[in-house]
């Protein structure tokens, strides 16, 4: 935040004030939004920024929970926000959401304010080595004067269309502060959201795809719709868009589909990505062709995998992609008995699903409170699903919806910033539509870690825009219940599982809610959750529901669950050759 003042500036040191100002014109022209952390030497940067009256300022404490919050922002706006902050282990705070944001391909701008070259290495206070921070995951520009040449502020404009990721190094020497406050600058703007570009940013070229092949899809985040691949049967991730042949991620392991193709970045499931290696499950059961539909040519041996990006990022970590593309151009038409079988073993596995939701031996656990929070949701809904259960959670129960935007950090898939993420989307879904008497309905699903590891976003100072329209649901199993359905969440290995993987902390989030003065909620069933829900469609507001769960028998419900699954489908994909 703060930071002490330094030597007396040498003869030749830039104005502060009328660098900062260029530094800001330029950055205009990229962003629409931008978080600022009060300091003493991002001074210049923010006087210069709360002076724009084309920008909306966002002002956070904390240069972490500031640097997801942009984030937030950017990955709901679809386009580029900045975080400015002071020197220091300031500018570091930002690593993490940088991280994501490079991984995910969304748009961000550490724009950091830095001591002057010669008191680098020192022991000047608040000062480290600022250039190159961020690594290979967003390039630094060091700014230090105001004109022509090398570190001159007019480079900003080609290096932001270059770098959508970028570390924006603003040199300031004293004195940083003007005579007096800078006047307003430029008009307020209303600027919808940019779609992702219709261009390939990458463009990998074209795959010839012959969809008389048995043919499963797997998108994953980043994924779009892929002209001539609209009738394929799809698995996709929440954040992938709606297809219009869904398949069920747990009829993946059953499936024998001759040819996959991988649609952006999928992460989310074992036996999916196993597919997306090229690896038939042995566990899923074969008939006589060995393929669900029957028999086919070539059913039983491992499928073709083409993987489509429009990034520098192809999603094939086992290097089993024969092809690589951004487009393809199909020849031939799906088998009847293929989309049948695909329609007929989904259905299967979502009513596995909600057989093992029903089964009142389980409890009330985070699974049912991802079904209540999917079955509630609506048309023009946002939705921020946190790393680790939620998102997976959601895959099980039915999303992706159409009409429901659907955002979750899946870039380097961790639980951090997760409130400040959800504070942002749901701040950009409002100033999306300002003619609208009510803000459109966020609504976050959080684990209680992922809720306790960024509960400091919760900090909105008084003079702060606030979300309108923000509901965060935390199914609070206290600790990591995902841990539960892991490896080391098996009998044998429970000792010392409390302590180390589930981490228990018994934290109160009530009152942790009435600290930062957010409203909060906690029931204990499927019942009190469904009516919370519904009151918060009913009455608008930004609070916290806890849905107060259990993980003694999360392990148990998940493995019923997918082994129901996988028999309805074998079994049901077997019967034909029988009745032969």
């Amino acid at each position: 935040m703060s930071d002490s003042r330094d030597a007396a500036p040498q003869p030749s040191a830039p104005d502060a004030t009328a660098l900062a100002a260029e530094v800001v014109d330029r950055l205009a022209g990229f962003v629409t939004d931008v978080v600022v952390c009060p300091g003493s030497r991002n001074t210049p940067l923010t006087l210069a920024l709360t002076a724009r009256r084309d920008l909306r300022v966002h002002v956070r404490v904390d240069e972490r929970s500031a640097a997801f919050l942009a984030l937030g922002l950017a990955r709901a706006q679809r386009r580029c926000v900045a975080v400015c902050m002071t020197s220091g282990t300031a500018v570091a705070n930002c690593l993490p959401a940088v991280v994501e944001a490079a991984q995910s391909h969304t748009p961000l701008v550490v724009l950091a304010a830095d001591r002057p070259a010669r008191l680098v290495g020192t022991g000047a206070s608040q000062t480290i080595v600022q250039r190159g921070l961020f690594g290979g995951y967003a390039p630094t520009l060091q700014v230090d004067h105001v004109g022509t040449g090398e570190g001159a502020a007019e480079d900003i404009d080609a290096f932001l269309t270059a770098h959508p990721q970028a570390h924006l190094n603003v040199a300031l020497d004293n004195p940083l502060v003007p005579a007096a406050a800078p006047g307003p600058v430029g008009e307020p703007r209303t600027t919808a959201p940019r779609p992702r570009p219709v261009t390939p940013e990458v463009d990998h070229g074209e795959v010839a795809v012959d969809l008389s092949r048995d043919t499963l899809v797997i998108a994953g985040d980043e994924a779009w719709e892929v002209p001539g691949l609209e009738e394929a049967p799809t698995i996709a991730e929440p954040s992938a868009p709606a297809p219009l042949n869904p398949v069920h991620p747990l009829a993946a392991a059953a499936l024998r589909p001759e040819q996959v193709i991988v649609v952006g970045h999928p992460t989310l499931h074992r036996a999916v990505l196993r597919l997306a290696a090229g690896v038939l499950d042995d566990a899923a059961p074969a008939d006589a062709g060995g393929s669900a539909a029957g028999p086919a040519p070539g059913a039983g041996a491992a499928p073709e995998v083409i993987v489509l990006s429009r990034t520098e990022t192809v999603t094939d970590p086992e290097g089993a992609a024969s092809r690589v593309g951004s487009r393809v151009k199909t020849s031939g038409e799906p088998r009847r008995e293929w989309l049948a079988a695909c329609e007929r073993a989904s259905q299967l596995a979502a009513e596995a699903v909600r057989a093992g939701l029903a089964d009142s031996e389980y409890g009330f656990t985070g699974l049912h409170v991802a079904a209540a929070v999917a079955d509630e949701l609506g048309d023009g809904d946002t939705l921020f699903a946190a790393a680790s259960n939620p998102v997976r959670d959601l895959s099980w129960v039915g999303l992706p919806f159409a009409g429901v935007r659907t955002l979750t950090p899946r870039g380097a898939a961790g639980i951090d910033g997760s409130v400040s993420q959800a504070i942002g989307a749901a701040l950009a879904a409002q100033a999306e539509h300002p003619e609208l008497p009510t803000a459109p309905r966020t609504v976050a699903l959080l684990g209680d870690l992922a809720f306790l590891h960024d509960v400091g976003g919760l900090l909105i100072g008084a003079e702060e825009p606030r979300p309108e329209n923000l509901t965060i649901v935390v199914a609070n199993d206290d600790g990591g219940g995902i841990f539960e359905s892991l490896e080391i969440g098996a009998p044998g290995l429970r000792p010392g599982f409390e302590r180390a993987f589930a981490t228990p902390t018994g934290v109160d989030l009530g009152e942790l809610c009435a600290g930062y003065g957010v409203e909060h909620a906690r029931v204990g069933n499927l019942d009190e959750l469904v009516d919370a829900l519904v009151d918060a469609a009913e009455h608008p507001r930004f609070h916290v529901i806890e849905a107060r769960t259990t993980r003694a028998t999360r392990r148990a419900l998940s493995e019923t669950v997918q082994k129901v699954a996988l028999r309805a489908v074998g079994e049901d994909a077997a019967a034909p050759a029988e009745d032969a």
